[in-house]
């Protein structure tokens, strides 16, 4: 299993870079960006400065949409970043969640986000496209990023296994994950495709700590973000066709405050219970953590995604690259 870090972009741009080359350092191999623009600060200047002050570290957005920047303008970025990373860029998409939303939109079809992430791969191929009617080509664009699609219902990750590079799954429970993976398996055999040579990403907050209670409220905010997007799939789904272990827990939740997204003690995880935080994040002792990354492994995880925004980050990065990432065959950065 390979490891990623993600970070948040409401903290101060020295302490983004700093974070991102600690985490490379320390043996990670991905570093994520949150893309809500207008809650938090632009991902893509921020991806410019992590791609200058890493060596080997592939870099993305965790995740991006087709519909807050013209699809020409999302293309154009990656494949500028793309050259000046020397080809380390990955684009995370989805529907969109919280950059949509706080703008009083909804997100996009799967069905948009399929054709989105097939232009997306012209453009940055240097391929010519039919844009709104007009051939369109970014003629110095060379080779397009390796494509991760975020889902949680059956229909995107039936597409997602169709067409993607990789497949981003934002919880770290092993039976759900392994339900997820089986449209997506669906999917990769409806298109004639490999299963086995689709990346597939767990995401979550960790918190390493022998104080339980403690450890879950500093996590408790990330099921409550998971809640948006089951809500979505409530609307969409008949409830036989969604597993209860995802559907459940949404049952007393209120309204939801997008300025409050992501933040530990936010009101919006209150009715978050203690066996829900346990089943979707990471927490408790080391061994705790190593145990869980373990079942994530055999369900079919190959990176696990460690959500850097509970506190006390570089402290985290430290304790995984010593007491975690070695059990996983990671190594840390040689400096020579």
């Amino acid at each position: 299993m390979q490891f990623g870090m993600a970070i948040k972009p409401d903290i101060s741009i020295d302490r983004i870079v700093g974070l991102t080359r600690q985490a490379e350092a320390a043996g990670f191999t991905y570093g994520w960006l949150f893309d809500s623009h207008v809650l938090w600060k632009e991902p893509y200047p921020l991806l410019t400065l992590m791609a200058t002050n890493t060596e080997r570290m592939k870099l993305g957005t965790c995740v991006t949409n087709p519909a807050v920047r013209d699809l020409t303008v999302t293309a154009s970025l990656f494949a500028t970043l793309n050259l000046i990373s020397k080809g380390r860029m990955q684009l995370g998409i989805g529907r969109g969640d919280s950059s949509r939303r706080v703008l009083g939109k909804k997100p996009v079809s799967w069905s948009q986000l399929e054709d989105a992430v097939n232009v997306f791969r012209d453009l940055t191929a240097g391929r010519e496209v039919p844009y709104d009617g007009q051939p369109t080509r970014l003629t110095w664009a060379e080779v397009p990023p390796p494509v991760w699609i975020a889902g949680y219902g059956p229909k995107v990750l039936h597409m997602a296994g169709r067409v993607a590079d990789g497949i981003i799954l934002q919880f770290a429970d092993p039976d759900l994950v392994a339900w997820c993976l089986g449209f997506v398996k669906e999917g990769a055999r409806a298109a004639g495709r490999d299963f086995g040579e689709i990346e597939v990403m767990a995401a979550a907050p960790v918190w390493v700590s022998d104080d339980l209670s403690v450890a879950r409220e500093r996590v408790r905010w990330f099921p409550a973000l998971v809640s948006n997007h089951v809500m979505d799939l409530i609307r969409q789904y008949k409830p036989e066709d969604l597993p209860p272990a995802l559907t459940s827990f949404v049952r007393d939740r209120g309204g939801y405050d997008y300025l409050h997204h992501c933040e530990v003690d936010s009101n919006n995880a209150d009715f978050v219970s203690d066996e829900v935080v346990d089943r979707f994040c990471l927490v408790g002792p080391v061994q705790a953590h190593r145990e869980k990354l373990n079942a994530l492994a055999k369900v079919g995880v190959t990176q696990f995604n460690v959500y850097l925004m509970c506190g006390d980050e570089e402290e985290t990065l430290e304790i995984y690259e010593k007491e975690v990432l070695p059990a996983f065959g990671a190594k840390p950065l040689l400096k020579v």
